[in-house]
């Protein structure tokens, strides 16, 4: 027995080095990770114009809802990231089973929902790129193929963050 939510373990010192080792700490980070890459290539490469018009637009066939959604699940899985890495930091500290119960959900709902998100986003980057015309693009379809590639990436590390939350 480590008691409810493992509250009969809470207390104690904190250690750096195991606290890192943990799995889940390492998913997060690596979540965290993948969310960065996704949001910073779209920001950074997701919009582009054409010679003979300075009017920017987004790579995914034009399609602004493509990077919108792209950069807004970027965005808040990073600082859910943040905000639970603080949780698992202080995890340990809590005793009270309510608030412990209550933060492994938050972090079950969140690392479900955002698991089926980036499975959206996934689809629907992928889908949109694939309707992109090769003339359209000039520069940034490697920064668009990253945000692909990470958010396929991403359905698995939330899955596992997921995983380890039930």
């Amino acid at each position: 027995g480590g008691g409810a939510y493992g509250a009969a373990k809470a207390g104690g010192t904190f250690d750096l080095v195991r606290f890192v080792q943990q799995p889940q700490v390492l998913a997060r980070i690596v979540s965290a990770v993948f969310a960065l890459i996704v949001f910073a290539c779209l920001v950074g490469d997701g919009y582009t114009s054409l010679p003979e018009d300075p009017k920017l637009f987004c790579i995914f066939n034009g399609n602004e809802d493509a990077c919108r959604y792209g950069i807004g699940i970027g965005v808040l899985a990073f600082l859910a990231c943040i905000f639970f890495f603080m949780v698992d930091v202080y995890f340990p500290q809590i005793s009270n089973t309510t608030d412990r119960k209550y933060l492994v959900l938050a972090d079950l709902g969140f690392s479900g929902l955002w698991t089926f998100l980036w499975f959206v986003g996934f689809c629907f980057l992928t889908n949109q790129w694939s309707w992109t015309q090769p003339g359209m693009v000039y520069i940034g379809a490697d920064s668009a193929r990253a945000a692909i590639t990470f958010s396929f990436f991403s359905i698995f590390s939330w899955g596992l963050l997921l995983t380890f939350a039930y």
